[in-house]
């Protein structure tokens, strides 16, 4: 991504601030404080090249409100990457927390590097030295900042993180809350690696059961049957793709940056995963047609899922899209004059402040499992069997027919970490969601993403006004 094409993301979303905040009675000195950037920590540190020499390496991290803390943001490993699209990226985060209701102010951090083009040593090294830097200047903690995985890191990084943290703070008990996103043997949560992609099934699928929405765009209720596209098969696009199929979709045509395939009748997800491990690419799937990688954004479809970088739609292709309903899975997968383009022509975004929130609900999650230092369901599961079990038992006394063995295994099954976080997901994303129509049924002329915005304006403005400081 070049500087300018991040440069308009970060205008995208100070743009759909503005239209949000048109709609709302607060001062402006407080839509301005919400609105802005509280810090940014721009830095540059050497590492030594595995072949001798040195390489300065330039790093970010932006914490864009404190109205809440910790801040909570990724860490994006890219080439492209700038301070500008940290900004807009933590901008995005700290209105996403609200909409969720994740008690997180917003934060996103960045390294200037192409991690496939680096040997996983030389990688550790500069992971332990960003989180140092970040520590001297007091931009980590578990009660001040928690970074988690983005695009180009994931659980290997975030036990590296967590480890330099700790050796920082010798003896501080809670310091393993310091990132989420960790390895299971770190920390981690069970559910945390599907969880944006399961978020974006459970978003997707009340909009399809928004009976309200899809009389404007013209589709039935219901998941089953409906066409579907998705742009990126990353952690997030691989999982949605799962889940949206395994919820009853036909998934007609699937992208990734190798190029992209299509199949009107369905595509098997697992099987086209299994195909791209064995080759190296998606193209080539027996039964698929190969197409150009941006052309499946194209395709006739009923959802349309973006799931890799941002800006992929723009004024100059959204002409192009054939969907109904575009689900931003991505951050920022739309540009501003690629949004006008699809509201012109009728098409439902679902945005992706809330679409993708599921990865920070889950994050949140396993911050609380670190601060609690109980794994869920450890105390209670064992009990809720036991009392299920006598209650069965008096069920088939009492009507002398007894279950089969499936049936009572069903009923007597106590809750474990992954059910609890997979149900608190699905309730976090169902009650954002009638949030957000609540709010555009108030403001009539927004669309979703305006109506997300206003919510999270909202929720956050209460914050700042009920600690006095904006009377």
């Amino acid at each position: 991504m070049s500087d300018s094409q991040s440069q308009g993301f970060l205008d995208t979303v100070n743009q759909n601030f503005d239209a949000a905040a048109s709609f709302l009675d607060y001062p402006p000195g407080l839509l301005e404080q919400i609105k802005v950037c509280n810090s940014v920590y721009k830095f540059r540190f050497p590492v030594r090249r595995e072949g001798g020499g040195y390489e300065v390496i330039e790093a970010w991290r932006a914490e864009h409100s404190h109205h809440k803390l910790p801040v909570k943001g990724g860490i994006r490993y890219s080439p492209d990457v700038n301070e500008d699209e940290v900004l807009a990226l933590a901008a995005l985060m700290t209105f996403k927390c609200a909409i969720v209701d994740v008690p997180f102010g917003g934060a996103k951090g960045g390294i200037k590097i192409d991690p496939r083009k680096i040997s996983v040593e030389q990688l550790e090294r500069i992971t332990r030295r960003y989180t140092a830097e970040l520590t001297k200047k007091n931009f980590i903690g578990p009660g001040i900042d928690v970074p988690a995985p983005d695009y180009g890191t994931g659980p290997r990084e975030m036990s590296w993180i967590a480890d330099t943290y700790a050796q920082f703070h010798p003896g501080e008990i809670d310091a393993i809350g310091c990132v989420t996103g960790k390895p299971l043997s770190q920390g981690g949560i069970r559910g945390r690696k599907e969880a944006t992609g399961r978020g974006v099934f459970f978003g997707v699928r009340e909009a399809l059961a928004d009976t309200e929405l899809l009389k404007q765009v013209g589709l039935s209720a219901g998941l089953a049957g409906k066409r579907v596209v998705v742009q990126g098969l990353g952690n997030v696009g691989s999982h949605a793709a799962r889940f949206i199929q395994e919820g009853g979709a036909v998934i007609v045509g699937l992208s990734e940056w190798e190029g992209a395939i299509a199949n009107p009748k369905g595509l098997d997800v697992a099987a086209v995963m299994k195909h791209r491990a064995a080759t190296g690419k998606i193209t080539g799937f027996p039964g698929a047609i190969d197409i150009p990688s941006e052309d499946a954004l194209f395709l006739d479809c009923d959802v349309l899922v973006p799931a890799a970088l941002e800006n992929v739609i723009r004024g100059a292709n959204a002409a192009r899209v054939k969907a109904k309903i575009v689900a931003e899975a991505a951050n920022g997968p739309i540009a501003a004059d690629g949004d006008a383009v699809l509201r012109q022509k009728g098409i439902c975004v679902i945005p992706d402040m809330y679409l993708n929130a599921g990865g920070v609900t889950v994050s949140y999650f396993e911050w609380l499992k670190n601060l609690s230092h109980v794994r869920f369901g450890r105390m209670e599961k064992r009990f809720e069997e036991m009392s299920a079990a006598r209650m069965v038992k008096s069920i088939e006394s009492a009507t002398g027919k007894p279950l089969s063995d499936n049936e009572r295994k069903l009923l007597i099954h106590g809750a474990e970490e992954e059910d609890l976080v997979n149900s608190g997901l699905e309730e976090t994303m169902s009650v954002a969601w009638h949030q957000i129509r609540d709010a555009q049924r108030k403001h009539p002329k927004t669309d979703l993403r305006t109506a997300a915005f206003i919510s999270a304006i909202d929720k956050i403005a209460v914050s700042y006004l009920e600690l006095g400081i904006f009377p």
